[in-house]
């Protein structure tokens, strides 16, 4: 399930809140073992969702670094060419 998760620091342009949030997402599914809770159980798994989305945001903004963005793009075509090498 983590695997969705990707870096999302110094990009250009920047996280963007849906982004955040579908990290988060992942994040609690992985922690909770599952990818829909229980009725009884949503409100909790949507409070967790949003918390840590808000954390995440508080700490993507607060960060500070001396390199240069990078571009989704060229991160993407990187990715790629790591898995056709990998799984051919």
């Amino acid at each position: 399930m983590c695997r969705n998760i990707r870096t999302l620091f110094n990009f250009e342009p920047p996280a963007s809140d849906r982004e955040i949030h579908d990290a988060a997402l992942q994040f609690v599914r992985k922690l909770s073992g599952t990818t829909r809770p229980a009725k009884r159980n949503e409100a909790a798994f949507d409070r967790a969702v949003n918390s840590i989305a808000k954390s995440a945001r508080e700490l993507l903004d607060s960060l500070e670094t001396s390199q240069p963005p990078r571009n989704r793009e060229e991160e993407a075509a990187k990715a790629r060419a790591r898995s056709a090498i990998r799984f051919g």
